[in-house]
């Protein structure tokens, strides 16, 4: 059975090839950084050597076939014990191994979980415009219209409180669109530094920290919808911030992102709160949850859709005494809108 090469580049998951003696020919950097060995160090290893128990790894070579590939999860890494999932066919060169770390398993299934949700969010958005926007309209123009009467004075008021109220709704729907899915999205070349320091202003009693990567390129995004998601991002901090906010830009070498084979830029948000629950961190960014007590509990909402439209995703950590917000985004050219290697 005949199969294509595909460069270890283009794998974002740890990738291993072996020899017809399952001996290490090479390994793409995130298998390197996973077992903590450097391609120099892993080539002419056996498999065995690598993956624990060595039974399982040698039963797994005698039933595998050219003709299908086999997965294990039963498996890990010799040095460090961590569990994962192996998954093996032959290449052209000899045998392909593609595994996955128990963590990064969890993080990816989490990240599923949480696109799923935006994209759920996104179609209701979509339906409310359609539903209840031109009724809403027509209700707000007959308030007006009624406002501009000759009411009694106990009438004046009552259609008074009635725009107030139909307004109130208005507003909810536009906050809650903004989650929805945009029909163009032009993007244009930026400066992402720019954009930052745009957003970030001084404040009082508030440290602010910027350590920007002066090599960062200039990527393809939609400047006013990016520049939502950086002043959630910024407003976020802001609310939860103790004593300081720092901004950190950099280059992400070691960082894959699905459907794109090139440069990743890292933006991290980072400020000195209250600690947010582990149980809480993956569901803020869900719609209308929050953990503060003031709050629309749509900013990362907003956050998230934003870098699903970009190709890109954000992750939490808040631990240590720090909370951190992680913005991973594609660098892409203008001149082709493809990812740039």
């Amino acid at each position: 059975m005949q199969h294509d090469y595909i460069p270890l580049s283009a794998i974002p998951l740890p990738l291993i090839q072996l020899d017809m003696d399952a001996r290490i020919l090479r390994a793409n950097i995130l298998a390197q950084e996973a077992l903590g060995k450097s391609s120099k160090r892993l080539v002419g290893l056996q498999l065995s050597e690598i993956f624990s128990p060595k039974p399982e790894i040698e039963a797994l070579l005698k039933r595998l076939t050219p003709h299908n590939g086999l997965s294990d999860h039963q498996v890990c890494i010799h040095s460090t014990r961590m569990p994962v999932s192996l998954h093996m066919c032959y290449s052209d060169e000899g045998l392909s191994v593609v595994f996955v770390p128990e963590a990064h398993r969890t993080e990816v299934d989490q990240h599923t979980k949480r696109h799923e949700m935006a994209e759920a969010v996104a179609r209701i958005a979509l339906e409310m415009a359609h539903e209840v926007k031109n009724p809403l309209a027509a209700l707000r123009g007959a308030t007006q219209w009624l406002s501009e009467q000759e009411l009694p004075v106990s009438s004046k008021e009552a259609v008074a409180q009635m725009m107030v109220g139909v307004d109130r709704i208005r507003d909810r729907i536009d906050n809650f669109l903004q989650v929805g899915p945009r029909a163009s999205v032009k993007m244009e070349l930026t400066n992402i530094h720019a954009l930052i320091q745009d957003v970030v202003h001084y404040q009082d009693g508030i440290n602010i920290g910027r350590v920007f990567d002066p090599s960062l390129p200039e990527t393809l995004v939609h400047p006013a919808r990016f520049r939502q998601a950086l002043e959630n991002l910024w407003q976020n901090a802001l609310e939860a911030a103790d004593k300081k906010i720092e901004w950190q830009t950099r280059m992400a070498p070691l960082v894959h992102l699905p459907g794109h084979d090139g440069k990743v830029i890292e933006i991290i948000v980072t400020n000195d709160g209250a600690m947010i629950p582990a149980e809480l961190q993956e569901r803020l960014f869900e719609p209308y949850v929050t953990g503060k007590q003031r709050g629309s509990g749509l900013g990362l909402a907003l956050v998230e859709r934003v870098m699903l439209e970009h190709g890109g995703r954000v992750k939490m950590k808040s631990e240590n005494g720090r909370t951190t917000l992680t913005l991973q985004l594609p660098v892409k050219s203008e001149t082709t809108g493809e990812n740039k290697s």
